[in-house]
């Protein structure tokens, strides 16, 4: 079952990342200085990870891909990693669709 890892970083802040059923990271938050902001951004990635119009795709300048999940607001709430090709960005949209309705919470 996939699941959303949160857990605090070297600077004291927490950050989340969305885990697949595979093991892999395809999602990674912002830091939050408090948990309840945190527990909101989360549920911001439920809400919006459903529909693709709240996935901004992107190109590096070394070619590769990755993708933001945006709030309504405009605001990014997610990035994926990095990709080698499209297709693996497309199977990353699509695991995030998939998994982050209802990923469970664990603290790591």
């Amino acid at each position: 079952m996939a699941k959303f890892n949160v857990k605090t970083d070297a600077k004291g802040e927490l950050r989340f990342n969305l885990v697949a059923d595979n093991g892999q990271a395809v999602l990674s938050s912002e830091g939050y200085k408090a948990k309840a902001s945190l527990l909101n951004g989360i549920e911001s990635v439920r809400k919006h990870a459903v529909d693709e119009k709240y996935f901004e795709v992107k190109e590096a300048a070394n070619g590769k891909h990755h993708f933001n999940l945006k709030a309504s607001n405009g605001q990014v709430i997610g990035t994926s990693q990095m990709y080698a090709d499209k297709s693996g960005l497309e199977n990353g949209i699509k695991s995030v669709m998939k998994n982050a309705p209802d990923a469970e919470l664990v603290e790591v």
